[in-house]
């Protein structure tokens, strides 16, 4: 009769560093439409050149070099208006089972935040300015 014993590895960090996980961000996010006031002269193509829809979010370009790159995948929780924080949670139905990836580049003035791709413009104004956990699936290219 043989014994098969199984052996636990356990590997002691230094004190006070952490395992990695997923990076997370906490940052202003905005919504956007597919509206010549609201991008250029190509309001349905993305900087990347892939078509507007819902999964698609735009970055500052602070972000854009280092934590966000282009191709990036994330997951979007709702924190709740920017400012108060009140409807923490109000569109993480409408966030829940969507991979967000991102395709567009926000105005250089913006720093900090990213911008989601709504379609309509009655949405994009319910969303309104709100504060976002992302959690990074996937680096970009």
């Amino acid at each position: 009769m043989r014994t098969l014993a199984l052996l636990t590895l356990v590997v002691a960090l230094p004190l006070g560093v952490q395992a990695s996980g997923p990076e997370v961000l906490v940052l202003k996010a905005t919504a956007y439409t597919s509206s010549v006031r609201e991008t250029d002269s190509t309001p349905f193509v993305t900087a990347t050149g892939a078509r507007t829809r819902f999964g698609i979010i735009a970055v500052s370009r602070d972000l854009l070099g280092s934590d966000l790159p282009y191709g990036s995948k994330v997951k979007i929780e709702d924190l709740g208006e920017w400012r108060t924080g009140r409807g923490k949670g109000r569109f993480d139905a409408m966030l829940k089972d969507v991979v967000f990836v991102v395709e567009d580049t926000m105005h250089k003035r913006k720093r900090q935040q990213i911008d989601v791709w709504m379609p309509d413009r009655s949405l994009a104004l319910k969303w309104g300015v709100r504060r976002v956990r992302i959690t990074v699936l996937q680096r970009g290219r």
